[in-house]
């Protein structure tokens, strides 16, 4: 299955200019823990970074840094790794594992942000998948009793 038909297609998306007030405004607002960092490129959004709940704890509050004054582009993650939204989910958490992240965003051919995919997503897939599985041996086990008697 690609990612692009299970990543999460509203994404919050911020500029580098965008305070760390802003940001933190924004997430709760939509309920989120991470925003992607977008540079527009033609009318293209291209992400160009990610700022996480986390980071806005370690880099600012913890600190004691002005939320009005920093900018999500003054700490967030620099290398940004995303994953083509026709790779398989398989190929994406490998690459989430390889990063040790949480969260990577969904771009298509061009390099556009398309969507995000968290770890959480992932998670949710794999129970519902191993819950089927689980069932397959249930109704195989029925299946093979009543053949049989």
């Amino acid at each position: 299955m690609p990612i692009g038909e299970i990543c999460n297609r509203e994404v919050v998306i911020v500029q580098r200019d965008t305070t760390v007030a802003e940001a933190a405004r924004l997430m709760r607002e939509h309920h989120v823990g991470a925003l992607v960092v977008v540079k527009e490129v033609s009318g293209k959004r291209k992400p160009v970074g990610l700022v996480t709940d986390r980071d806005l704890v370690v880099e600012v509050l913890a600190t004691q840094l002005d939320a009005a004054v920093i900018t999500v582009g003054d700490i967030m993650l620099q290398e940004l790794g995303t994953v083509p939204e026709s790779s398989g989910v398989f190929e994406a958490i490998q690459f989430m594992r390889a990063k040790a992240v949480r969260r990577l965003p969904v771009v298509d051919g061009h390099g556009v942000l398309v969507g995000i995919v968290a770890l959480d997503d992932l998670l949710t897939l794999l129970a519902e998948e191993l819950s089927e599985l689980a069932a397959l041996i249930s109704r195989e086990q029925e299946k093979e009793s009543r053949a049989r008697h």
